[in-house]
């Protein structure tokens, strides 16, 4: 018996690449398994070409060469690139992005968090928001950080190493717990 699966568009988060500097090839392999609408600076749609991987939006207000016939501008118009495809994204009901960066700015994801499904892959980190009351499976030993400020923050399952470092305690759930809309949380990868 074989199995079929149909992705519709939209279902799968799209992945916006604004760098792969020191970001691992599996791992960019897996983020384009399921054929995300993909959106790049000028400089990755060059690295991706490369590797013969397709590129539908160019995240430019100009570009030097022609595009190829199926490949779109997204002019910036102004604002940062990861800004520019995330609006594009947020208008065009995405519900998700995963997005390879060499930089972050948390400032320049928070107002973000109600409008769409970030995760920032950074510096061997992954980079998303939670809620309170989240809860996710780990082995011991792994390492949590949270990114932006949590009102009265309590933890279950972690063991703080540092200022807002934890470390997961045993095998199993940890769980975060505190007051407000969401905060970002960083894991190792």
């Amino acid at each position: 018996m074989s199995s079929h699966h149909i992705v519709r568009e939209k279902q799968e988060p799209a992945l916006l690449v604004l760098s792969l500097e020191g970001f691992d090839d599996e791992q960019l392999g897996q983020l384009l398994e399921w054929s995300p609408t993909l959106l790049v600076t000028p400089l990755v749609a060059e690295q991706l070409n490369a590797f013969g991987i397709k590129v539908d939006w160019i995240i430019a207000d100009d570009i030097d060469n022609e595009l190829q016939s199926d490949v779109k501008l997204l002019p910036t118009n102004g604002k940062p690139e990861n800004i520019a495809a995330i609006d594009h994204l947020v208008d065009k009901g995405y519900p998700s992005v995963n997005i390879v960066t060499d930089q972050f700015d948390l400032a320049q994801y928070q107002p973000y968090v109600n409008k769409i499904n970030l995760v920032v892959f950074y510096q061997q980190q992954k980079i998303y928001s939670v809620e309170s009351g989240f809860s996710k499976w780990k082995p011991a030993g792994e390492l949590i950080k949270i990114v932006s400020p949590a009102k009265n923050l309590i933890t279950k399952g972690l063991e703080e190493t540092g200022k807002n470092t934890y470390i997961t305690v045993a095998d199993g759930f940890f769980s975060l717990y505190f007051d407000g809309v969401a905060v970002f949380m960083a894991e190792s990868l």
